[in-house]
């Protein structure tokens, strides 16, 4: 299969537990199919709030715990550092994720930014709402954080970021991490065997049905 047809799109955010837990398998995956990934952030709450999904702190007691055991297996499961309280967590990722697309418009690798801020959330608890630490994060992985942060207040910049996740909740994203390949839907970490699957097989895609649509 040719390298311009293994195109992932990937919807997340720095806020994502799960992005971050399957965030270096993710990559992985990557490096092995030579997938070219089209990295789309979003505000999580916000797609959160479109599908009917509560922000951690308004879901039932009984399911807050159950995230927590379930943090504690992927942690052993990926062998990553994860804070179970990180101490910026929700802290406003918007910053980070302008500087995001600031450095995609200069045809920058950001793999490794990306996964920087979302192990700055859940494992370094540095707070990735703070401009200094987003400067930080992008020059410790390779990018020009000052000049990218001169960029961030662009009205270009917001509007992308907003058209994002508006996006998202029209292709009826209502989670992260969230990839589509061939605009199959693959939801969450745990489902990147299906996604690899998919790249590395022929069957034709299944695609999400509108159920919005009269019978």
């Amino acid at each position: 299969m040719a390298l311009a047809e293994r195109k992932i799109e990937y919807y997340f955010s720095f806020l994502s537990l799960w992005s971050y837990v399957g965030s270096l398998a993710f990559r992985d995956l990557v490096d092995r199919t030579d997938a070219r990934v089209l990295y789309k952030p979003v505000d999580l709450f916000a797609v959160f709030a479109a599908g009917g999904g509560k922000p951690v702190k308004e879901r039932p007691l009984q399911r807050q715990a159950y995230r927590l055991v379930e943090m504690q297996r992927w942690r052993q499961i990926r062998g990553i550092p994860l804070v179970l309280h990180p101490k910026y967590y929700p802290a406003d990722p918007s910053l980070a994720h302008r500087v995001l697309l600031a450095a995609l418009d200069q045809g920058s690798d950001v793999a490794a930014y990306v996964h920087a801020g979302l192990k700055a959330v859940w494992a370094d608890e540095r707070d990735v709402g703070d401009p200094d630490t987003v400067r930080r994060l992008a020059e410790e992985n390779g990018l020009d954080g000052g000049r990218l942060l001169h960029r961030v207040e662009e009205e270009d910049l917001r509007e992308r970021e907003a058209g994002l996740t508006r996006e998202a909740i029209g292709r009826q994203v209502f989670g992260a991490p969230f990839y589509f390949y061939r605009d199959e839907p693959f939801w969450g970490q745990d489902r990147l065997d299906l996604l690899e699957a998919a790249i590395n097989g022929s069957a034709a895609p299944i695609t999400l049905p509108d159920l919005s649509a009269p019978a």
